[in-house]
Order: C-alpha cells, then structure tokens, then sequence
C-alpha cells in the first residue's frame, strides 16, 4: 500500500475519531476539574457544617454536565461516521475534517465552560457558608456559565447532523 493510498484510506476515519476523541475527552477534563474545585470547597463547608450537604453536593454536580454534553457529541460524531453501522472505513478526508471541525465547539467550549463553572459553583459553596437560604443566588451564576456548555453543544449538534 502507498502512502497515497493509506491516506485516502484511513485518514477521514483518523480526523473523524479525533473530533469524537476531542468532543468527550476535553469535555470531560473540564467537568472533572469543575466538579473538583466545587467539591474542594464543598468538603470545607461540610467540615464545619454537614447539614448543607444538599445543596453543596448540587452545586459539584451541575459542572458534570459538560462531560456529559461532549459525550453526547462524540457519539454522534461516530454515529455520523458509520461506525454503529459498520461503514466507517468510506469515510473521505474531507467528510473526517467535517466532523473534526464540528466537534471542536463542544471540545473547547466543555473544556473551559466546565472549569469556568466549577470555579463559579466553588465561589457558591462561600454562599451557601455565609447564608444558607441564598444558595439559590449562586445556582443562577452557575446556570448562567451552563448557557454557553448548551451553546457549544448545540452548534456541534447542528454541524455534525446537516454539515454534510
């Protein structure tokens, strides 16, 4: 086989797992440092104050949903592959660039968003410290960084479902 040939044959397949690799596994990084600091400030509170558990172990969740997102994302990158149908091997360089591109959004987006919000749910669990009943307010911080998780998923969606 020349490399002409090796390239026509696996390099769309190459860049369209890369997107899908990219989309869930950056995503989930920036959920998983999100999550962490949110959870650091949490087991300070929780150390001086259990009863606040509830809403300290919301507030760590909610910058989980990142991961979730770019998970979302890859498996429809390689559901637009072909790969749970068993035609990804026809896939063209330009058709694996495509899905590269499309799935950058929820890659760099749920990167940074997850770590932004986790930062934002951290600064929430002092909230919660100071004044239990106004954790409310510290939800609505963090739900305003959640906007641009869900607008980051939602041009991916778009470009890997009507992009080609």
């Amino acid at each position: 086989m020349t490399f002409g040939e090796f390239l026509t044959t696996y390099a769309g397949p190459f860049f369209g797992f890369l997107g899908a690799a990219l989309a869930a596994g950056l995503a989930c990084v920036g959920s998983a440092k999100g999550t962490g600091l949110a959870g650091e400030a949490s087991a300070g509170l929780l150390a001086e104050d259990p009863s606040q558990f509830s809403k300290c172990m919301i507030l760590q969740v909610i910058p989980g949903t990142q991961g979730l997102y770019g998970l979302v994302i890859g498996f429809l990158a390689l559901m637009k592959m072909g790969l749970f149908d068993g035609t990804v091997a026809n896939l063209t360089i330009a058709n694996g660039l495509l899905i590269l591109a499309a799935c950058l959004p929820m890659a760099l987006g749920g990167l940074l968003s997850g770590i932004a919000q986790g930062r934002v749910a951290a600064a929430s669990v002092n909230i919660v410290a100071k004044n239990p009943n106004d954790w409310s307010k510290g939800m609505v911080l963090c739900i305003i960084v959640e906007f641009y998780a869900i607008l980051s998923l939602l041009i991916s969606f778009l470009m890997i479902m009507f992009g080609f």
